[in-house]
């Protein structure tokens, strides 16, 4: 991949601003006339989270309070209008760990699907409301993603993996990534947040030039 202009993009399943985050990168690339790699890195935002996942509304009840808690998402809702990002609220029961997800995107890197990945358990989580956490979901996104269903959800069931996913989690601290998404572009320069897709493509096109790939 050194011929390719990289991309990597620190986030986590259950941030709503990456969700939102991915789509932009999505429009910026299409405005943008460049071989382009995207590479997912993993950030779990409470690590704390049981194996098991939590109530969501009582999780989100504890973090925020009652009051702040009637008017969180509607920024995210305005801000996704513009690119038709569906969130759904409304039908997220659980607030999950992510570590099996962040295995599987892993995972998925190795037959070139990592980003059909990582948008399929965006929608199957901000979307549909699914439960991310539980390994018989995160198996059937897989298969939808295209891969292997089945081989994916015996993997879930073995320690294949655990610890190096922790170690690149820790390595994102260890960087500096104290919020998400984070786009590292040409592992030079670091944007933090969900930009917006005009702020991607003049950010792209001028480290691109800097490190003389465009």
């Amino acid at each position: 991949m050194a011929d390719r202009f990289t991309i990597d993009v620190v986030s986590d399943v259950i941030c709503p601003w990456c969700f939102l985050g991915k789509r932009r990168l999505d429009a910026a690339l299409a405005a943008l006339d460049m071989d382009v790699f995207i590479r997912w890195r993993p950030y779990m935002l409470d690590p704390t989270i049981p194996p098991e996942g939590l109530d969501r509304h009582q999780y989100m009840l504890n973090k925020f309070g009652a009051e702040k808690l009637k008017t969180i998402h509607d920024p995210l809702i305005e801000a996704g209008r513009e690119l038709d990002v569906p969130y759904r609220f409304d039908l997220i029961t659980r607030t999950p760990n992510t570590l099996d997800a962040h295995r599987l995107i892993r995972w998925s890197h190795t037959v070139e699907r990592q980003t059909e990945m990582v948008e399929r358990l965006f929608m199957a989580y901000w979307s549909e409301g699914k439960d991310v956490g539980d390994r018989d979901v995160l198996a059937a996104c897989a298969g939808e993603a295209g891969i292997n269903a089945q081989q994916i959800r015996e993997l879930l069931d073995t320690e294949q993996d655990v610890e190096e996913t922790r170690a690149e989690i820790q390595h994102a601290t260890n960087i500096g990534v104290t919020g998400v998404p984070t786009f590292i572009l040409a592992q030079s320069y670091a944007l933090v947040g969900a930009q917006s897709p005009a702020v991607l493509v003049d950010a792209i096109s001028r480290v691109a030039k800097e490190v003389g790939e465009a």
